[in-house]
């Protein structure tokens, strides 16, 4: 009766709010137990599936939904209880085998119930791969199978978010009724069940036009939250390790650079005084030209009155002249000038000789 309350106080509410649409109602039997198989987007996916049809959905709820404390802890149950939702573990093993005789009972009262073959919410809209429970309860309990597919559900309100976004309208598209009686008698084969899972999940993929993963979501989620655990593991190990590895690398890196610093300064003096050698012995080599240059110049002048000196002074002053020459050639800038102040002298010598 509860249901019914919730139902008709919620209906107008959510109908205003969000303008939800749905496809295919028609298609949901008004009588007799039959299962509802849908993908699961969202929470809103409790809401939005049996809102447009006129008989109740037993959904099987996770437990945890029952067993919060404090006040959060007690509406939730109330509410959950309420609306018809039953509690089932889904840890696996023995808890899987009461769910499904859960639903057996469901269905033998004649009632419609409601099942996500996915086994829990997707992580990221994607449908994943089915488990075989649904096709268990449909086997053993020789009812029809009613593919269901939300739409928009998690753009409405993706997992963890607890506000919707109004600017997403949500859906639900109802299928054809699968008839599966060819296969009834053979709930204990696994490939039955699988191809049976299998065949439901197809039609929920063909309604929603979801990507399909041939995977577990549940699965897939320990492998996501594993790699997450394990990137903040090795981020905060490598943390650890670059900063005692960054000091010391400064610190080699310092005194690499220092030393290199000071072998170049080394370097620098050195060649600094070499250069300060050649330019001294340059200054040397001019000052030896210029004596020549006055003693060819000497001579020069004494033949004028002696012309047997001349004869000696001429060769020496070529000779002087010549060794101007080489030492320009060999001591830089500055001794070629002084090679260009002695030669034209030397030149007059030879002349006047």
């Amino acid at each position: 009766m509860f249901y019914w309350v919730v139902k008709a106080v919620l209906a107008p509410i959510l109908r205003v709010l969000f303008r939800p649409w749905a496809e295919g109602a028609e298609h949901v039997p008004r009588t007799g137990p039959a299962i509802l198989a849908s993908n699961h987007l969202s929470f809103s996916d409790h809401f939005f599936a049996p809102l447009p049809l006129p008989r109740k959905v037993v959904f099987l709820a996770k437990s945890e939904y029952f067993t919060g404390r404090g006040i959060k802890g007690l509406f939730s149950k109330a509410f959950f209880s309420g609306v018809g939702q039953i509690p089932v573990d889904r840890s696996g093993g023995e808890a899987s085998e009461r769910a499904l005789a859960t639903g057996l009972r469901v269905l033998a009262n004649g009632q419609l119930l409601g099942i996500y073959p996915e086994g829990t919410r997707t992580p990221d809209g994607r449908l994943f791969r089915g488990k075989t429970g649904v096709a268990r309860l449909a086997l053993e309990a020789r009812a029809p199978v009613i593919p269901c597919a939300m739409i928009g559900g998690f753009e409405f309100q993706p997992p963890g978010r607890i506000t919707p976004r109004l600017r997403v309208r949500p859906g639900v598209r109802f299928g054809k009724p699968l008839d599966f009686s060819r296969y009834y008698g053979m709930e204990n084969d696994k490939l039955i069940l699988r191809a049976v899972t299998d065949e439901i999940v197809y039609e929920i993929m063909k309604l929603s036009g979801q990507e399909y993963v041939d995977e577990y979501a549940a699965g897939h989620k320990a492998r996501q939250h594993a790699e997450k655990r394990a990137h903040r593991h090795n981020g905060t190990a490598k943390a650890k390790a670059a900063g005692p590895s960054a000091g010391e690398g400064s610190a080699a890196d310092g005194s690499a650079a220092g030393e290199a610093a000071a072998e170049a300064g080394d370097a620098r003096s050195a060649a600094g005084q070499a250069s300060a050698g050649e330019a001294s012995a340059a200054g040397e080599a001019g000052k030896a030209g210029n004596a020549r240059a006055s003693a060819g110049e000497a001579s020069a002048a004494d033949q004028a009155s002696a012309p047997a000196a001349d004869t000696v002074a001429g060769p020496d002053a070529s000779t002087a002249g010549a060794d101007g020459a080489a030492a320009a050639s060999s001591n830089g800038a500055d001794a070629a000038v002084a090679n260009a102040d002695v030669t034209p002298r030397t030149s007059r010598g030879s002349s006047a000789g």
